[in-house]
């Protein structure tokens, strides 16, 4: 529950009594405990279901009013799963490539937005379920490396925009992002989080069914991708996830798309496991996931300093950034 892998983990626990029923009989789960996890499973599969009719939804608008656009992670990452229903939803992150203002007119004129605006996206809710209207995909602390990251997204949009799928159980079609470009973005929106709020292991499950769909780690394109690691920023962090993907996950070495880095990736495993799902458990850094917004900005900016030694540009970059942050919402939110 804390790392918010309920479905995940009793897709598992079925499986187990299918294929293994002398094992479950010699380790019995608790009938109670079975009963209340398998509620929890049915739970989160009518969550996706909901979801997925308003991804597909909200899809179908854009494209029909000529916005090319693709759903980012969410309901795309679910169709790489071995149960796609099994996956915590989320929110409906739409990537729209257009310019700012033009986005920013549209969802104006045809959604009912938060007054908050950011600059990756603006917030809105559709039948119930929360939408974010992308700008760009992901940004960076650094300016450097989030400026070309910013070049590399625009290089990769059309693609993205044009990459039809089809959800479960005819809920409609939706574009979502090629597995190579998923390899670079979701690691990118990884070491974003690790610094904003954290990170927990079902986003780790998102990136290692990344992995074992992309082609990356075992073809030519390893050495070009390896160049694009380096290039925004993120070969250290490629280090630390490969380690986690192996050590918890179990990601043959192969698959990786570099070379596990231990003393990063033990540091990377332990904020995964005290903070939980994006960070909500924690009970370190003066539990500042559940402070006032003036005591969180001083907590994080203490958290992010036990991190410069492993990553130092971006870590030092985070209060910068997020001091710039605050004031330009402030102006654009007029």
């Amino acid at each position: 529950s804390k790392q918010a892998l309920l479905g995940f983990c009793f897709d598992g626990i079925e499986r187990l009594g299918k294929e293994f029923p002398e094992e479950l009989k010699q380790n019995p789960v608790r009938r109670d405990v079975l009963m209340i996890w398998m509620a929890k499973a049915q739970q989160i599969r009518r969550m996706n279901m909901n979801v997925n009719g308003v991804a597909a939804k909200v899809y179908r608008q854009l494209t029909q009013d000529g916005m090319a656009c693709c759903i980012l992670k969410g309901q795309g990452n679910a169709l790489m799963y071995g149960n796609p229903y099994s996956r915590n939803p989320g929110d409906v992150d739409v990537w729209l490539n257009a310019p700012r203002e033009v986005i920013m007119e549209y969802g104006r004129r045809n959604f009912d937005l938060e007054d908050d605006i950011r600059y990756q996206h603006l917030e809105t809710t559709v039948d119930g379920v929360p939408v974010e209207l992308h700008f760009t995909p992901a940004v960076m602390n650094c300016l450097v490396y989030s400026g070309r990251l910013q070049k590399w997204f625009r290089r990769n949009a059309d693609l993205q925009c044009s990459n039809v799928v089809s959800l479960p159980d005819g809920a409609g079609e939706i574009a979502v992002p090629t597995t190579a470009f998923n390899v670079v973005y979701q690691l990118t929106h990884l070491y974003h989080h690790f610094f904003d709020e954290g990170i927990g292991l079902r986003q780790m499950v998102d990136y290692y069914c990344v992995l074992v769909k992309s082609e990356e780690g075992r073809v030519k394109n390893l050495t070009a991708l390896q160049r694009d690691l380096k290039h925004l920023g993120l070969w250290k962090f490629a280090g630390a996830v490969m380690y986690v993907m192996h050590v918890a996950l179990g990601l043959p070495e192969e698959r990786m798309i570099r070379p596990m880095d231990v003393k990063r990736g033990e540091l990377l495993l332990s904020e995964i496991m005290n903070g939980g799902n994006f960070g909500r458990h924690y009970t370190k850094y003066g539990e500042f996931t559940k402070q006032s917004m003036g005591k969180k900005y001083f907590l994080k900016i203490w958290r992010n300093m036990h991190f410069v030694r492993y990553y130092p540009a971006e870590a030092l970059s985070e209060p910068i950034f997020r001091t710039w942050h605050f004031f330009w919402r402030k102006k654009n939110m007029k």
